[in-house]
């Protein structure tokens, strides 16, 4: 059994923080919601700029993140809460815990490296590991059980709706014809089973074949556009008056999500849109960090 004590403290970068910290507004004594808390990058910059006694309620559902986030943050004392719990029960987290009012949120919808970069839970093709891609590891949907019981014409609807996958419908027959010979239950055999199901040059291409299929099994896993449409609206309503919500998507489907509601928010005439264009990370920031390369961040203020 390895040393757990001996292992380095996962790496995170928090993308586009200097463009949340601004975007927010932040002032000392504010209550903050970081609704995706991770490794707790932004959510120390965010108590930093609202020391010396703002606050801090920071969810999530994985918790392993939970516990990389007590230890990042920890310095900051009774000031910092952290609960596990998805983003879409934020306004019945605050009531539990008398937390409020909400001055700014954080939305960061990207996974945190600590879940990509352990094969055990089966978000990456880079190295073999079992189809997990569980956020809450306590939740009994798995990607094993998506790939080996779904049918051809329901994954391959999937993968075109959540990966927006072109050859979804070969990749999907492909996995359906494997699986009659054995369950598939590792990433690596998954990823070769999507290889061979497309063409030649798709398999050359930029992105490995296999991303797009990964990306939407994740999706649906965890039902994220399902807790995005769900939650967007519960943080509106947390919101003081005057109040901030930032989200940073990562993919076209998610920025869709944010894009829409915050402009039929404004034209309700409960919020404004502080972003009419997404902010995207500077050159430089993509060239430290790549993962900012598709990071988009969207600006909402809550009017009443």
């Amino acid at each position: 059994m390895e040393n757990k004590n001996s292992e380095p403290k996962p790496k995170h970068v928090p993308v586009l923080l200097n463009e949340v910290i601004a975007g927010l507004a932040l002032a000392p004594g504010q209550a903050v919601v970081d609704g995706t808390v991770g490794l707790g990058g932004h959510a120390a910059a965010i108590l930093e700029r609202t020391a010396p006694d703002g606050r801090l309620l920071g969810l999530d559902r994985d918790e392993a993140a939970l516990d990389a986030a007590r230890s990042q943050l920890g310095r900051f004392g009774s000031r910092v809460m952290l609960v596990r719990a998805s983003y879409r029960d934020v306004r019945r987290v605050l009531l539990t815990h008398a937390f409020g009012p909400v001055q700014a949120a954080l939305l960061d919808l990207g996974f945190s490296s600590l879940e990509i970069d352990d094969p055990t839970r089966g978000f990456s093709f880079r190295a073999d590991g079992p189809l997990d891609m569980r956020f809450d590891r306590d939740q009994e949907l798995t990607a094993a059980e998506i790939v080996n019981h779904e049918s051809a014409e329901e994954l391959s609807k999937m993968i075109w709706d959540f990966g927006e996958e072109r050859f979804s419908r070969s990749i999907a027959r492909a996995i359906v014809a494997a699986r009659k010979t054995q369950p598939i239950v590792g990433t690596l055999a998954l990823a070769e089973i999507i290889g061979g199901a497309v063409p030649g040059w798709y398999r050359r291409g930029r992105l490995h074949p296999a991303t797009r299929t990964f990306q939407a099994l994740r999706i649906a896993v965890n039902d994220e556009l399902g807790c995005l449409r769900a939650a967007l609206p519960e943080f509106l309503e947390a919101l003081a008056p005057g109040g901030r919500l930032a989200v940073i998507s990562f993919h076209s489907l998610e920025d869709r999500i944010v894009k829409n509601y915050f402009n039929e928010a404004a034209e309700q005439g409960r919020a404004s849109v502080l972003t009419r264009r997404p902010i995207v990370a500077a050159d430089e920031e993509n060239a430290a960090n790549p993962r900012a390369r598709s990071a988009k961040l969207r600006l909402l203020r809550k009017i009443a």
